[in-house]
């Protein structure tokens, strides 16, 4: 590459840094040299961040280091200079009380990082459930050039002689030793099978559904969703990533480019045909109200309503992500719903969704079914609304039981998490299988953070009768790899006085995902008189940025981010430092 290839036509943002004689140039460029940067470094090159979320606490991404490499040698190829820089790392796994509290934190890390110092454009590290809507939130708040690279899945868990996957069958599991199905050393052996590689779960869990949200947007390159960890192909797409984002700052290729109506519509009708985690639907509505594109809850109900789920994948299926991948990926779902999709719309590879699809193939019917014969009929989110939740709940039909989709029940209710973890296995406890259970307070503000509790284990007494799913109601979340009849999001949530707060033990509830109705029989004279005997819980966490974010968050339908952090504040440079 000859030096005039190597340098940026145009003037590049972190000239206001290295370029010129004066002092301040003297001391950005003279430090930097000491990374054994060549003098030239300087004169024109793009500067490339590469925004990583390495941590040995997220297993997730315990990778990152040796990616990174490959991504830095891209870069250097297509002639501009990497420089890694690291952000809070959020694990799923190991963070409390719930990584989605601090997935905000980590969005105003990155924008600040990527504002503040002298980048040109980004490559946006991810693999763990929120480090993907974190770091693109910030990225987008910024609007410089940005392309996403996700860490990919595991490889297949293997179990005294089949697939098991994680999270789904660790629920499963965890429900059978509860049940005396299985003994506590199947329960052990499940577990030291599960994760035999690096890379986040292997299911359709949320760090699958994220990767694949970001390729479906059009910010990250064809097949980045689902090839796994240590498929060497991995490396090559980081490496390409590495080169595309140099091209993107040439061409000025930013996320406002990219991120419109269509691209949201797009990604929700990806999500159905995937069978995609409810935790997608907060974070494409943080997404959008980073872009300012018109995008809310509601439309998640329509533009994805008519989906089949194509992906026989866990937790609505069988298969897991390798299989997926080697089946075809996202480009081959894509390449089958392509009547439903914009393939006008620009993406990150600099050409639209029509081209980046055009080749696409499906390499196994079972896995990707034809949309003619889809694996189950109804993909998607359904956004449901009553008394219950005036601005909205959702539940994933796709990984319901069929015959509770329209039930009606009386409400076993639960103030806490450490209430229901309590009580559960009381054999005294008044459940049936017909009943609904109802857990409070596990909201953005309640819990705080809205954690992955939604998705309730069944008491034990009901499991031992072979009960294997019930209704269950609450404001919390729930994995992207877990499964059931689960109703999440309810909004506004009972922390801040939502009717959940109201509901009182017997009173009866409806749920009806055709009707999109989530209904609390009780008179609104009751609820009345009930507010006015109700008494806003304490906060379990005081001070700190734990009291920012109680303060600032945004109900479930609005997407949970901190109010003050909607918009785009651009990448306009600061002033000087000396």
């Amino acid at each position: 590459m000859t030096e005039e290839k190597s340098k940026s036509k145009k003037v590049l943002r972190s000239q206001a840094w290295f370029g010129g004689k004066d002092k301040d140039a003297f001391i950005h460029r003279s430090w930097m040299k000491n990374h054994g940067l060549p003098t030239d470094s300087f004169d024109g090159r793009p500067i490339i961040g590469i925004c990583n979320t390495y941590s040995e606490l997220t297993p997730c991404n315990a990778h990152f280091r040796s990616l990174a490499e490959k991504i830095k040698a891209g870069v250097l190829q297509a002639g501009g200079i990497p420089l890694e820089f690291p952000v809070m790392s959020l694990g799923e796994t190991n963070l409390r009380p719930t990584a989605m509290l601090y997935r905000n934190l980590a969005s105003m890390d990155v924008e600040e990082s990527i504002r503040g110092n002298p980048i040109d454009g980004v490559v946006l590290m991810t693999g763990c459930d929120k480090t993907t809507p974190a770091l693109l939130m910030g990225a987008i708040s910024c609007d410089l050039p940005s392309i996403v690279i996700s860490g990919g899945p595991m490889l297949n868990g293997r179990y005294q002689g089949k697939t098991v996957g994680s999270g789904t069958d660790v629920w499963r599991l965890s429900e059978e030793l509860r049940a005396g199905a299985i003994s506590q050393e199947d329960f052990d052996a499940a577990e030291e099978g599960m994760s035999r590689s690096a890379g986040h779960c292997m299911t359709m869990g949320t760090a699958s559904t994220m990767a694949a949200m970001v390729e479906s947007l059009g910010m990250a390159l064809p097949t980045n969703a689902a090839i796994p960890a240590t498929d060497a192909r991995r490396e090559r797409l980081a490496w390409e990533s590495g080169r595309r984002i140099v091209d993107m700052v040439e061409k000025d290729l930013t996320p406002s480019k990219i991120l419109n109506r269509s691209s949201f519509q797009n990604a929700v009708v990806v999500n159905g045909a995937i069978g995609g985690s409810t935790n997608g639907v907060l974070h494409l509505l943080a997404f959008a109200r980073r872009a300012e594109v018109d995008f809310d809850l509601e439309d998640w109900d329509e533009m994805g309503r008519e989906v089949p789920c194509l992906v026989d994948v866990m937790p609505s299926g069988k298969y897991l992500m390798e299989d997926f991948y080697y089946a075809g990926g996202v480009p081959a779902v894509m390449s089958r719903i392509r009547d439903k999709l914009n393939l006008e719309v620009m993406t990150v590879s600099g050409q639209t969704l029509k081209d980046n699809i055009k080749d696409a193939k499906v390499w196994h019917d079972e896995v990707i079914t034809p949309i003619e014969k889809p694996f189950k009929p109804h993909g998607g989110i359904a956004v449901l609304k009553g008394n219950l939740a005036p601005l909205g709940a959702v539940i994933k039909p796709s990984a319901a039981s069929p015959e509770l989709l329209k039930h009606t029940g009386k409400a076993v209710v639960f103030d806490s998490i450490e209430d229901f973890k309590a009580r559960i296995d009381d054999p005294d406890l008044d459940v049936t299988a017909d009943s609904v259970l109802v857990l409070k307070n596990c909201g953005p503000r309640g819990y705080p953070g809205m954690a992955e509790v939604g998705n309730m284990a069944l008491p034990k007494k009901l499991l031992e009768a072979g009960v294997r799913d019930m209704v269950r109601v609450s404001d919390a979340r729930m994995s992207g790899t877990a499964y059931g009849t689960v109703v999440l999001h309810c909004a506004p949530e009972a922390a801040a006085g939502g009717p959940l707060a109201l509901v009182q033990e017997g009173d009866q509830i409806t749920l009806d995902v055709e009707g999109r109705e989530l209904s609390l029989h009780v008179s609104e004279e009751e609820l009345t008189e009930r507010r006015r005997q109700w008494i806003e819980p304490k906060c379990s966490m005081i001070g700190g940025y734990q009291s920012l974010y109680v303060n600032s968050v945004t109900q479930a339908d609005q997407g949970c981010d901190l109010e003050f952090l909607h918009g785009k504040r651009g990448a306009a440079v600061p002033r000087e430092s000396h």
